[in-house]
């Protein structure tokens, strides 16, 4: 093998274009690792599809509070 660049504008040998793919593979896969535990806890603690009792049981539960007192009748 030698050392020159792979071909016009890289400034890499084969060597260092390997590694960098390598590396490249390597921090998509955790990324897209990160992103689907994500995805799926997000998705245990609050479904994002409506018409399931979770998620209906999620809404009560997170209705607004009356912020005004109610009027007493006089009676």
């Amino acid at each position: 093998m030698s050392n020159d660049p792979m071909g016009p504008g890289t400034y890499m040998t084969e060597q260092e274009a390997k590694e960098f793919h390598n590396l490249f593979v390597f921090s998509t896969g955790f990324f897209v690792t990160v992103a689907v535990i994500a995805h799926i806890l997000m998705w245990m603690w609050r479904p994002w599809f409506p018409g399931t009792a979770p998620y209906k049981a999620g809404m009560a539960a997170t209705a607004p509070m009356q912020t005004e007192a109610p009027v007493a009748s006089k009676s």
